[in-house]
């Protein structure tokens, strides 16, 4: 029986060699398994990685568009991308159809908000975007956004200082009037 909202149990990014690059586990109160002592130590998370990595690899070329399998009684909907594989963990009982469509919108934001430059070394220089995407899409393990360009604009960065230094040619060569002038006054003082 499920009595939640389309709950998710965690959130992770790890690379194409099996390496973690962002996990957020979720617990909320009142669910079945939210009290459950599965995936609540780094232990059993790494170790529950490691086996789902194992299991959602793709030797030589891996599928863009994502897959639906059950691993270690939990619901993993996973899509690579790159050299990264991203995953919503849920339920067995959860809605796979739910799942994906809050992983696709996510991945379609991050895409969006990064410019298509969704590998690892992107999504750590932009992390804090990342971050953000995912609170738009996931509260506290409930789903609360499935629309991609919903996300990102609630997520873009705000517009930096409108006011630019402008060197040019002409700059530089007032700059190295005026050090000059100084110079011949200081010269011309001893």
């Amino acid at each position: 029986m499920n009595l939640s909202l389309y709950t998710v149990t965690a959130f992770l990014i790890i690379d194409t060699d099996g390496h973690r690059v962002l996990a957020k586990y979720y617990h909320p109160k009142g669910h079945p398994n939210g009290e459950s002592k599965k995936l609540t130590t780094l232990k059993e998370q790494r170790a529950f990685e490691k086996g789902l990595f194992q299991k959602t690899k793709k030797a030589g070329g891996a599928s863009m568009t994502g897959d639906i399998i059950l691993y270690d009684s939990h619901l993993a909907v996973y899509k690579h991308s790159l050299d990264l594989i991203f995953y919503i963990i849920g339920d067995p009982t959860e809605n796979e159809l739910m799942l994906n469509a809050a992983l696709v919108a996510f991945t379609d934001a991050v895409h969006l908000l990064l410019r298509n430059q969704v590998e690892k070394r992107g999504v750590l220089e932009n992390l804090d975007l990342v971050l953000l995407c995912l609170d738009e899409t996931i509260d506290d393990g409930i789903i609360v956004e499935t629309d991609s360009t919903t996300i990102a604009s609630r997520v873009s960065r705000p517009k930096a200082d409108t006011t630019e230094i402008v060197i040019n040619e002409q700059t530089i060569l007032s700059a190295y009037q005026t050090v000059k002038e100084k110079m011949q006054q200081r010269i011309g003082q001893l």
